[in-house]
């Protein structure tokens, strides 16, 4: 793969570091004849250098039908080990896979594969509408925490995830071990929670209420889940150190000054009169530790876009990466669970004005329909007071950030919440 091939592919991550070169790192054939690539990208800027998982068959990415997929889940399926001349990528199943597909080994022959077009940083694939197969294209070493979460959540019973089934890694000397696929059940689903929700404040706004009703119930129980065996290595449940909730402050008061500093004009003479307040709220709620905050394994990226409806109407929780951008580590460690409530929340507000300004029930108010949707989703989450506001906040500057850079014409949405919650209203009121 050239350079310039490399640098248009959609799972290709650093798009802004200028590509000195493309080499060919490590090789592990297939037993179907394709193989399993290892691309090292080395970069002009003289930064640390890049693994990328690239399967290939007669020299070029695989295609549907073409047979690679079904070899990796087979490979899983009977514990194979692929050599490579640097490395090896190990294979393993669960008892997950023998319930979704009994003889799984041979029974994988007879399912179809149907490339999905709808991930960036990774390539997933579907297999005969009975297993879903996610390749992590960025071979970070560590523990992926969207595979460790998966099969701590499988192994817990927490039904509202997609069973994990089997996962590959590849283990190098020079570099360590990095999750490179994991094999999950297939949920059929209409799509994720964020069209739903559209879709329901196009015709019936109370069904939306309802839906966050249900989004607040599965996040409550996925919580649960997370903290359920706290001896478990990884997966404490436990009191927040000061150390933690000071780290919590200070990356709230990093959120705010990047936030500072990405707008311009009124807007930045807006926000400069906000920040007192904002750090003062960071203070209120972060700078005095009870002993009540509890850290847990949490989602970390979480929003209507990582919930699916369900064809059976019930929701699935899916990828449990974490923020691609920040480190793996970074993303392995316990947090307050409210982070994952605040997300949620913003995402609520985001739906609302998106409704607002498109097609939407007649006589929807934004504003009335967030207040009570709010509500339905903080109620079986239990989490009311000044610590969800804050890192509600601290997303809020984040989005600002973003849409700074990415839609100014969105700034006044983030912009309106900070007002909102440094005043401690209910509700985000619509632009002026």
């Amino acid at each position: 793969m050239t350079p310039e091939e490399l640098r248009v592919a959609r799972w290709f991550r650093s798009k802004g570091r200028p590509i000195a070169a493309v080499d060919a790192h490590d090789r592990a054939p297939l037993e179907d004849g394709s193989a399993l690539v290892v691309l090292e990208v080395r970069y002009a800027d003289g930064g640390d250098s890049d693994r990328y998982l690239v399967p290939s068959r007669d020299g070029a990415e695989p295609r549907d039908g073409d047979g690679t997929w079904r070899a990796i889940v087979r490979a899983m399926a009977t514990g194979a080990e692929l050599h490579g001349a640097h490395g090896v990528f190990r294979a393993s199943a669960t008892p997950a896979l023998g319930e979704l597909l009994p003889s799984p080994a041979t029974a994988v022959e007879a399912l179809d594969e149907r490339r999905l077009g709808v991930e960036q940083s990774n390539t997933s694939v579907v297999l005969g509408d009975r297993l879903i197969l996610k390749l992590y294209r960025l071979l970070e070493p560590g523990d992926n925490p969207d595979l460790e979460i998966g099969a701590f959540l499988t192994a817990a019973g927490f039904a509202d995830t997609p069973a994990v089934a089997g996962a590959l890694t590849y283990e190098d000397p020079d570099h360590g071990t990095a999750t490179a696929a994991m094999l999950q059940a297939f949920v059929p689903s209409s799509g994720d929670a964020w069209a739903a929700m559209l879709r329901a404040l196009a015709t019936d706004p109370a069904q939306a209420t309802r839906l966050a009703a249900d989004l607040g119930d599965v996040t409550a129980r996925m919580h649960a889940a997370l903290a359920s065996a706290p001896d478990a290595p990884g997966f404490p449940a436990r009191p927040a150190t000061t150390a933690e909730t000071a780290a919590w402050r200070a990356a709230g008061e990093r959120e705010l000054a990047a936030a500072v500093g990405s707008v311009r004009s009124e807007d930045h003479d807006r926000l400069v009169a906000l920040a007192p307040r904002v750090t003062a709220r960071f203070a209120d709620a972060f700078g005095r530790a009870t002993g009540d905050e509890v850290v847990t394994r949490i989602h970390g990226d979480y929003h209507l876009g990582q919930v699916l409806a369900r064809a059976d109407g019930g929701l699935s929780v899916i990828d449990f990466e974490g923020e691609p951008a920040r480190p793996l580590a970074e993303r392995r460690e316990p947090s307050s669970p409210l982070r994952d409530v605040a997300g949620m929340l913003r995402s609520l507000d985001y739906a609302a004005r998106t409704a607002d300004r498109g097609p939407h029930a007649p006589g929807f108010d934004a504003d009335t329909w967030l207040a009570e949707a709010r509500a339905a989703f903080l109620r079986p989450v239990g989490a009311v007071g000044g610590l969800v506001d804050a890192f509600e906040l601290a997303k809020a500057c984040y989005e600002v950030r973003y849409e700074a850079n990415n839609r100014p014409d969105w700034l006044w949405l983030p912009m309106t919440a900070i007002e909102r919650l440094v005043s401690g209203g209910g509700t985000t009121p619509r632009p002026r």
